[in-house]
């Protein structure tokens, strides 16, 4: 009962202020709700054949509440908290290092460079028998995590599987950063890269320290690298765009239903570099912050933007501190980039009969002009400047990667070689491949190719109409080329299996830095930067009107 006692107090509380606050406005479906609330929970207190748990409840019921609003609007209970901090600031208290289940148990992926993890010694490969002595087997990459992380300073002790053995690791638990640039370098002598993986606090700073890095190695031309970065804080954009645009420069400006959320914000500082070429790449992972930086330096006619069209997301939240140690991530605006664009490509409110969101209508498309004169819409994200056309995995490759056979042969190949070429020039040998694709060979997987599965539609097609007899030769010798064989395929996508496998074995010695190096031989958004530094004239033709 004092659940029931507790609740009807508050629900009189709130009553009363709202009544106060809009008198005999339409918030009557608000107090109405509520009231049903109240009377549901005091029926389940009292009559539910198990004991109710209210704390969870209220959770569930405020976060699915949320979500008829939209993705970015999120309760922050207190229990939460390191959730919070993390995409806030990158940072947490842990060993760090990627993690993922395979099988029944969750295996490090890659440990960062220089984290506890990997100064303790744990590898890639490593499956995670037990922490603290507590089985790990069955339970959730989320479950897992929590038990790796902790309060720094706090020892921790791994029971890992390498191979056939076992092996018990200490680790002591540090303040883990996730660096928003996980990477920057030179690409060739004139040319600067700068990977940004987030906009937390200390965005800004990074990418201008890079800037200065690459600058005195003799960078005189840049590509600021935002693929798959969600956003994050959108004074980290404005911060990143300043290095780029005059002082006073208008990048963003807000609008919300409240006026206090109409904002205008613009560069406070002095450039780095008003005069670099600058390349922007963007794909459909760009979003939020990623889409200020790269639609402000498109507006302005600042930077050429390759890649594929970003994720259209032109919302700005704000949190707010509640009660109880809990937070609430609220969307209180648009924003519009200089031209007057919003990107934002879906409208959460308006949801057809089977409860998807909507895109913004074709019809409502404006187009708008940047500073050189140069058309761009708003509601459909950042299109590029030139787009590159990625090439989808073949079937066979995506199964090798599903079924961890890249990162099997990884951590096998990383127990039997203690070294390897640099990233930039590594290569497997002919021997190596073989040995892979024997492997690949005797596992049991199965797959079919897209061109077989339209095949066999088309026999089903051809068969009612009558007509299949008469190309039923041709379709046998059509089906035989289209099924796939292990064997043959692994032949077929040699170039592209070899690619994977490399990348995972780089990262086993190299790590996110390794990565990045070895990608660059063959990145087509890369090799299409270098290619337009290369003929300024071209560069500038983009820019102009």
């Amino acid at each position: 009962m004092r659940l029931k006692t507790w609740i009807s107090g508050l629900l009189l509380l709130i009553s009363i202020h709202f009544s106060t606050i809009y008198g005999q406005s339409d918030n009557f479906e608000l107090i109405k709700g509520m009231e049903l609330m109240s009377q549901i929970h005091q029926h389940l207190e009292m009559y539910f054949v198990d004991e109710p748990k209210p704390g969870k409840m209220s959770k569930d019921a405020i976060d699915a509440m949320l979500r008829e609003l939209d993705p970015y609007t999120v309760y922050y209970h207190e229990s939460n908290m390191e959730d919070y901090r993390l995409m806030t600031t990158g940072q947490y208290g842990g060993i760090g290092s990627l993690i993922r289940r395979i099988g029944d148990y969750t295996c490090i992926t890659e440990p960062y460079e220089n984290s506890p993890a990997q100064k303790a010694g744990l590898m890639a490969g490593d499956r995670i028998i037990a922490v603290d002595g507590k089985s790990m087997k069955g339970l959730s990459t989320d479950e897992v995590s929590k038990s790796l992380k902790g309060p720094k300073g706090t020892d921790i002790e791994i029971e890992v599987k390498r191979g056939d053995q076992k092996v018990k690791i200490k680790v002591t638990r540090d303040q883990i950063k996730l660096p928003d640039v996980p990477y920057s370098g030179m690409l060739n002598q004139e040319t600067g890269y700068i990977k940004l993986n987030s906009f937390t606090q200390t965005a800004g700073s990074d990418v201008k320290s890079a800037l200065l890095q690459l600058k005195d190695q003799g960078a005189k031309s840049l590509v600021l690298d935002l693929r798959g970065n969600g956003g994050g804080l959108l004074i980290e954009a404005v911060k990143i765009v300043n290095l780029f645009v005059k002082k006073g420069q208008l990048v963003v400006n807000t609008k919300g239903r409240v006026k206090d959320e109409n904002r205008v914000y613009k560069t406070m500082d002095n450039p780095v570099d008003l005069e670099m070429p600058l390349v922007v790449l963007v794909d459909e992972g760009s979003a939020s912050a990623s889409e200020i930086v790269s639609g402000c330096l498109q507006d302005l006619d600042r930077a050429v933007i390759i890649g594929e069209t970003s994720y259209g997301k032109g919302l700005v939240q704000r949190t707010y501190n509640l009660k109880y140690g809990s937070k609430l991530k609220l969307t209180i605006a648009k924003y519009y980039t200089p031209s007057g664009r919003c990107v934002q490509k879906l409208e959460y409110y308006d949801k057809g009969v089977d409860g998807r969101v909507k895109e913004i209508p074709d019809s409502l498309i404006k187009v708008f002009k940047t500073a050189n004169g140069r058309d761009v819409i708003d509601g459909r994200g950042i299109e590029p400047d030139i787009k590159i056309e990625e090439e989808n995995l073949s079937r066979l490759s995506s199964m090798l990667l599903i079924h961890n056979l890249v990162f099997n042969f990884a951590t096998d190949y990383r127990e039997k070689h203690p070294s390897i070429a640099n990233a930039k020039t590594f290569h497997l040998s002919n021997e190596d491949y073989e040995s892979f694709k024997q492997t690949a060979i005797k596992d049991t997987f199965n797959y079919s190719t897209a061109s077989e599965e339209m095949l066999k539609r088309m026999k089903e097609t051809a068969e009612k109409e009558g007509y299949f007899a008469d190309i039923q030769s041709e379709y046998s010798s059509l089906l035989n080329k289209v099924t796939p064989s292990k064997e043959r395929d692994l032949d077929k996508f040699r170039d592209e299996i070899l690619e994977m496998l490399e990348n995972e074995i780089v990262s086993r010695y190299y790590y996110q830095k390794g990565r990045a190096e070895y990608s660059f031989r063959q990145d087509p958004y890369v090799q299409e930067s270098i290619k337009i530094f290369k003929d300024l004239s071209a560069y500038n033709k983009i820019l102009s009107k």
